[in-house]
């Protein structure tokens, strides 16, 4: 599916675990709730760790990876489906190459 294109996602197929958004739109708001809510508390002690964000509710969990704040976050939301993770003082989850994509303080 491409960006232009909306989802039409049947409510079974929804119970089933797939996401009721688009993908640039949870992470929008995954993006919003993150520097709004979120960033302020964890910005100081949790560089380098992952935030889940379940964009639907807001709730959030921190783990030292995806798979530790994803279930942390499932724990609290077990219908969380719409979840948006970040790395804490990182503009990319993930990176390539030898230097880290910090954020510019």
């Amino acid at each position: 599916m491409t960006g232009a294109e909306t989802s039409t996602t049947a409510p079974e197929e929804r119970a089933a675990g797939l996401p009721r958004r688009p993908r640039e739109e949870t992470a929008r708001l995954g993006d919003e709730i993150y520097e709004r809510d979120i960033r302020p508390q964890v910005e100081a002690d949790h560089r380098g760790e992952v935030v889940a964000i379940d964009v639907e509710s807001g709730s959030w969990a921190v783990g030292d990876n995806v798979i530790a704040a994803t279930d942390q976050l499932r724990a609290q939301r077990p219908g969380a489906i719409d979840v948006w993770l970040l790395r804490v003082g990182y503009r990319a989850l993930y990176h390539f190459g030898g230097r880290p994509l910090r954020r510019a303080e």
